[in-house]
């Protein structure tokens, strides 16, 4: 075994997942991620945590999904083992990357929908979402198998520490501003306008742990709760969703939601998912890059987002801990993350003040004011 697959358990089950002895952990393994399965249950059983071992297939999923007639219960099974379980960590890696790509929409909206208690009481325990380097991600990214894996151990193992300081800079930007304004293309005539308040809203230090309300492996951006969102955003960056090919996607938004949108590519696609419930048709989520080891986009969004010189916006469900107390935000059965690359012609600004142009954020060397 690749030693770097040990040193990914070890990340995962140390620094992301936080566990301890004595903690119940499920893990969640994907076709492709059984060496990374086996060194996680490894280092879990050195620990002295309780694992149970479940098998994620998309492959799987989809020939339920397809036999079915529509009709799902809630799921109690699960529901039962997640409400018991200390931690979730999850390992993706497939063979197949669009397994699900002929599933319909309204059998996806209707799985979802009917697992919402699964849903929330997983996200309740301490969850971590980590891919194992496989030959299927390898292509989708247009990298050979040796490269891909060199990408991703770049991305994963790495100073966290380090990494969270520097974002901080941008945690306390966020923290302290009301109103976010994000522009790419002319002056005189911008491709992406939007502005979206971030007032009373958290942001949260996405550094790779659980301790940094941080749930994925790698990480590497800074993202809070926007809210009454106005203006037009290009989504530049190709991505699969629902195992669906989306490309050039254009939103619109009035008063913090969706009123008008198209794609290049895969429209049905974005329009599935706008359609899920009321929740999906407005943002969940503004997500600020900041991992400058992720240097290329792969089509995976794990990696992706996190990519320096770049924002994503999500549709959908927002995440408690960006919340004030009390308050559950926007509500929704799905979370998809939409990027623009900010990397030419373009700026943050947070309050009036420009903070990143062009990539380069104003307390980096080389930001133009």
């Amino acid at each position: 075994m690749d030693e770097r697959v040990r040193e990914h358990a070890e990340v995962l089950v140390d620094w992301s997942a936080r566990i301890e002895p004595g903690d119940d952990v499920v893990v969640d393994v994907a076709e492709g991620a059984h060496d990374l399965a086996v060194a996680v249950a490894e280092r879990l059983g050195e620990v002295g945590a309780n694992a149970t071992v479940t098998y994620g297939s998309e492959e799987v999923r989809r020939a339920y999904l397809r036999a079915n007639e529509g009709e799902f219960d809630a799921g109690a099974t699960d529901l039962a083992l997640f409400e018991s379980a200390d931690a979730y960590l999850r390992l993706g890696g497939g063979r197949n990357t669009a397994a699900m790509a002929d599933v319909d929409a309204e059998t996806r909206q209707a799985y979802r929908s009917a697992r919402t208690e699964v849903r929330e009481a997983r996200m309740d325990t301490d969850w971590v979402s980590t891919v194992h380097p496989t030959r299927s991600l390898a292509q989708r990214a247009g990298m050979s198998y040796a490269a891909y894996r060199e990408f991703v151990y770049e991305a994963v193992l790495r100073d966290w520490e380090r990494l969270a300081e520097t974002m901080s800079e941008v945690q306390t930007l966020l923290d302290d501003g009301e109103t976010v304004r994000i522009l790419k293309g002319r002056d005189d005539q911008p491709r992406t306008d939007v502005r979206m308040s971030i007032a009373g809203r958290t942001a949260i230090n996405s550094a790779a742990s659980v301790a940094y309300d941080s749930h994925n492996l790698p990480s590497g951006e800074v993202f809070t709760a926007p809210y009454d969102t106005d203006g037009q955003v290009f989504f530049d960056v190709p991505m699969t969703v629902d195992g669906r090919r989306v490309e050039g996607v254009r939103l619109v938004f009035e008063g913090g939601e969706v009123v008008e949108f198209d794609a290049e590519r895969g429209e049905d696609a974005l329009e599935a998912v706008l359609e899920t419930d009321p929740g999906a048709s407005r943002l969940g989520e503004l997500g600020v890059g900041m991992n400058r080891r992720i240097d290329r986009f792969t089509d995976n969004i794990l990696f992706d987002e996190k990519m320096g010189d770049t924002v994503h916006l999500a549709l959908g469900r927002a995440y408690d801990a960006t919340l004030p107390d009390n308050e559950s935000g926007n509500e929704s059965a799905v979370h998809v993350d939409l990027i623009t690359d900010l990397s030419e012609a373009s700026r943050i600004e947070i309050d009036g003040d420009v903070i990143q142009r062009n990539g380069t954020f104003r307390f980096e060397e080389g930001f133009e004011p």
